[in-house]
């Protein structure tokens, strides 16, 4: 699937009008029910999901203990977010500066995991936006392992598969299914516009009743 091209205007879009835009296509279950933490506060990221679920595995291969992973990443392609799906497994970390760093070369755009980070000061370095439920410094081998990747992933209480829109900011994630994702940017580009109008004439002095009344958007 091609990445994901921005139109003029969609630095506006944010986690709260993509919700309201996915709960008026009908689509009331896009939101994760956990905020995940940015990295960096203010971070945002639009991508199309590079999926990968982790497992418990306390199994070890010698010869290559990070092949499974090693591939996904070198799997990635401009304008992905990888999502890394753990159970909120916190026996390790599953990502760090290194696979951020591959992350970048390949094009990716960010991380969200429902596991956790490491070397949280260096990614922030980087420049790489990533979302996590928690940081531990611990590697995962020997206690995580990597059981599918490109395919769907239960992550928060969310559906998503692979080349799905996601979208992260401070106040959480939100999913666009692949098959509503023209119908929800409409709305959310529709919206995006309106709110700019909205905002203008609050600060400008009009009563909320009156711009309620007038554009039906809050």
């Amino acid at each position: 699937m091609a990445a994901f091209e921005p139109a003029p205007g969609d630095e506006r879009l944010t986690t709260a009008i993509v919700s309201d835009s996915l709960d008026e296509a009908g689509f009331r279950h896009q939101v994760l029910e956990h905020r995940l933490a940015p990295l960096v506060p203010g971070s945002r990221v639009v991508g199309r999901a590079a999926t990968v679920q982790f497992v418990p595995d306390e199994r070890d291969m010698p010869a290559d203990p990070y092949a499974a992973a090693i591939d996904f990443v070198d799997s990635l392609q401009r304008g992905q977010l990888v999502v890394i799906a753990t159970g909120e497994a916190n026996a390790s970390a599953v990502w760090g500066e290194l696979f951020s760093a591959a992350a970048i070369g390949a094009g990716a755009v960010g991380v969200l995991t429902d596991g956790n980070l490491r070397d949280t000061d260096r990614i922030a370095d980087l420049g790489f936006p990533a979302f996590s439920r928690s940081r531990r410094p611990i590697d995962y081998r020997r206690r995580l392992a990597v059981a599918q990747t490109r395919g769907t992933v239960r992550f928060g209480g969310v559906s998503i598969t692979h080349g799905d829109l996601v979208i992260a900011d401070d106040d959480g994630v939100a999913v666009i299914p692949q098959d509503a994702e023209e119908t929800v940017l409409r709305i959310a580009r529709l919206r995006a516009s309106g709110e700019s109008t909205v905002l203008a004439e609050l600060l400008a002095g009009e009563s909320l009743r009156t711009v309620w009344d007038r554009h039906r958007i809050l």
